[in-house]
């Protein structure tokens, strides 16, 4: 299993700057604590039905798809930044 991908201190600095001016980061990053809940709901029981592990691994795989945007935004911000 990979291991989770943490957010830096200075990229969650540049989330909440940027998510007050960016909407759809805004919107991505509510929903990635969103889903972390789910995930993290989910995980504490001691056994998952077979629905229930189905539907964890699609709320792990769209937390994924999400936080690859969140990246992807602020990568684009530090490029034209000129800070990459």
């Amino acid at each position: 299993m990979g291991k989770i991908k943490k957010m830096e201190e200075k990229d969650l600095n540049l989330l909440e700057q940027l998510r007050q001016e960016n909407t759809e980061l805004n919107a991505l990053w509510v929903e990635h604590i969103e889903l972390e809940k789910k995930v993290s709901e989910l995980s504490e029981r001691l056994t998952l039905s077979p629905p229930e592990q189905v539907e964890l691994k699609r709320i792990k795989k769209l937390k994924l798809k999400g936080r690859d945007r969140i990246d992807e935004i602020l990568s684009e911000h530090r490029q034209e930044q000129g800070l990459e």
